[in-house]
């Protein structure tokens, strides 16, 4: 079986069983597929709106001229999680999912991004706990370990994130480290 979303075909391994449902104050509820592939499975079409919405985002939203293509994508165990949106076909989130041992020790989330016209509506909440999901499948016995903007720490706590690190700077914005406690 398949799906079909912005004219990129999708077999029914690439698509996580979970159909999320997610309400939109303007337009009532809004559905979002939610699909995980490691890079040698995405199609041009994906890897295309992945880095778009990832460079409108990091480095022209946040104008933040930085290296995003850091060899890590293509890793065989890095996971590419996206949100797409069912009834336009768009990139709704996404967030990338690196394996122990390639950023920390640790199993670590990043390039985590909801894109502007998706934001407030809890997508990135939904995004995580799948995401999360996701990674006790993969890798159950690790912990996860994350870079996150500080502006963002509340949400991450609210998720079972604390931080273990005192506030730093990377590529011009206000990190810390966080991990989730199990």
């Amino acid at each position: 079986m398949g799906y079909e979303i912005n004219g990129l075909f999708l077999n029914s391994r690439d698509v996580i069983p979970i159909l999320g449902t997610v309400r939109r104050k303007s337009e009532g509820r809004m559905q979002i597929q939610w699909i995980s592939k490691p890079f040698s499975r995405l199609g041009v079409g994906e890897l295309y709106e992945v880095l778009k919405l990832r460079v409108d985002v990091f480095v022209v939203e946040q104008n933040c001229p930085y290296p995003e293509l850091d060899g890590k994508d293509s890793h065989p165990q890095t996971l590419h999680f996206m949100g797409w949106n069912k009834a336009d076909g768009t990139l709704a989130a996404y967030l990338r999912i690196l394996p122990p041992g390639l950023k920390f020790k640790q199993v670590t989330i990043g390039r985590f991004v909801v894109a502007k016209a998706f934001r407030r509506q809890r997508i990135g909440n939904s995004m995580l706990e799948r995401a999360l999901d996701r990674i006790k499948d993969a890798w159950p016995s690790e912990t996860v370990k994350i870079s996150a903007q500080v502006y963002l720490k509340n949400f991450y706590e609210s998720h079972g994130f604390e931080a273990i690190s005192e506030r730093y700077v990377e590529d011009g914005i206000p990190h810390i480290d966080m991990i989730l406690l199990k």
